[in-house]
């Protein structure tokens, strides 16, 4: 498959965007037209509450299909810009459920005249379905608890990961008191449908490209683990086997989520960057070992059978006709190697690679990457050592303009850890480099 075209990267977000826009007015909509009375403090705070669980129980369903892999989100918007969407949505749909829960008892409460405390024991003990859809308002809580960035650094993926199912089970939980207290659905069956439909549409997108297109590939596909190969100091690249690999139609700069069926890894899947495009039957990962199921990865047997779904990500050269800039940091060489020996070698003297190590032992691919440039003619500059031993920031403005002579002609594709990500970034911005023409992925979750 060719490099992405720019056109798609640019359309695709906004339309999305604009989509999810249209579909929150039309909420509102359709609780303008089930408020009949706004008069009076209990009325008006009621109307409000009921008007932030419907932009609620809406949101957090657009939250599960900007995570439900839709193959045309995952190509055309990319895995990383998807989940920063979601986390953003995730704080705004929290915002939005904790704000209808006390207006909701704020305004029941002023109606009937009563304490808020005395209210809220009405509210969970004779209310359809509310003792359900408090303990999905707890579970949200605790999600976002363990979503929050200072959280995020002590947990480990997989703790993160299973953390993230219990929005599925508070979406259960919540549906139904929607529909059995919720006055837009109270008499309007056409509501309930449309409204059902989505959530339907939603759960059966989900189901599709999570389970059975990963189930139906890997029996088409038959991918198995053909042997691990140590790259570097806890580096291991893991070449598996399969047929058809031409069919996946995988980009440079792509990565699959790998379940490896054994005993111990078979619970989860990861996403692992692509370090080489696929051959007809063998492509190659290559993992750093930084969570259990990253470090168990060493251990894998030949012949063991692997779900691997993909390739995912945007990420990826897109067609300008411009010079290109790879810049990777420690295992974020990954999906860059890949780029860089899928680049045109019509691009002479038009590409360059600059790639951050804290050590030479982390260095990973040294021979194909000196191989690769040489092909090409291509300029690759090894940066080695951390900011203390050199003196310096090496992705400073400064450093940077040094190495890359012209970098207003460049297109930049920087893959790296969180903090060497931002900080070339933000070089590569200070020089002039246009937003638009600055790619980036980092390794977080």
């Amino acid at each position: 498959m060719g490099p992405t075209r720019r056109i798609d990267r640019m359309v695709l977000p906004s339309a999305v965007l604009t989509l999810i826009g249209l579909g929150a007015v039309a909420v509102l909509v359709l609780w303008w037209r089930s408020t009949t009375e706004v008069a009076g403090t209990g009325n008006l705070l009621t109307a409000a509450g009921d008007a932030l669980g419907l932009l609620a129980g809406y949101g957090v369903v657009m939250l599960v299909a900007l995570m439900a892999r839709l193959p045309p989100l995952e190509r055309g918007i990319g895995t990383d810009r998807l989940a920063r969407w979601h986390a953003m949505g995730g704080r705004y749909v929290i915002t939005l459920v904790t704000g209808h829960v006390l207006l909701i008892l704020w305004g029941y409460a002023a109606t009937a005249h009563e304490q808020v405390t005395s209210e809220a024991v009405t509210l969970v003990t004779a209310y359809p379905d509310v003792l359900m859809a408090t303990v999905a308002w707890f579970l949200l809580l605790g999600v976002a608890a363990f979503s929050a960035r200072a959280a995020r650094r002590r947990l480990s993926y997989e703790t993160w990961y299973y953390a993230h199912l219990y929005t599925y089970l508070a979406i259960a939980l919540a549906f139904s008191h929607q529909f059995a207290d919720g006055p837009a659905f109270a008499d309007s069956q056409a509501a309930r449908v449309a409204w059902s439909a989505l959530y339907v549409t939603v759960a059966a997108a989900m189901i599709w490209y999570r389970v059975v297109t990963p189930l139906r590939n890997s029996a088409r596909h038959r991918f198995t683990v053909q042997k691990v190969k140590p790259e570097a100091e806890g580096v291991v690249s893991v070449f598996i086997g399969g047929r058809d690999f031409d069919r996946l139609r995988a980009e440079p700069g792509q990565f699959f989520r790998c379940r490896f069926l054994t005993r111990e890894l078979c619970w989860q899947s990861h996403p692992y960057s692509l370090s080489a495009m696929p051959q007809p039957d063998m492509m190659r990962i290559t993992v750093k070992a930084s969570g259990d199921h990253s470090g168990s990865l060493a251990g894998l047997k030949p012949g063991t059978r692997v779900i691997a779904e993909g390739p995912y990500g945007a990420f990826t050269p897109a067609v300008s006709g411009r010079r290109v800039l790879l810049i990777a940091g420690g295992v974020g060489i990954t999906p860059i190697r890949a780029m860089f020996a899928a680049l045109p070698r019509r691009m002479s003297d038009g590409i360059t690679l600059v790639y951050r190590a804290s050590s030479p032992r982390d260095v990973v691919f040294s021979h194909e990457l000196d191989a690769i440039a040489a092909d090409r003619n291509a300029a690759l500059h090894y940066v080695i050592g951390s900011r203390d031993q050199l003196g310096y920031d090496p992705l400073s403005p400064a450093q940077l303009q040094r190495m890359v002579a012209g970098l207003h002609r460049y297109e930049a594709y920087v893959c790296g850890p969180p903090g060497m990500t931002q900080t070339a970034v933000e070089s590569l911005r200070a020089l002039g480099v246009p937003k638009r023409r600055v790619h980036c992925e980092s390794f977080d979750f």
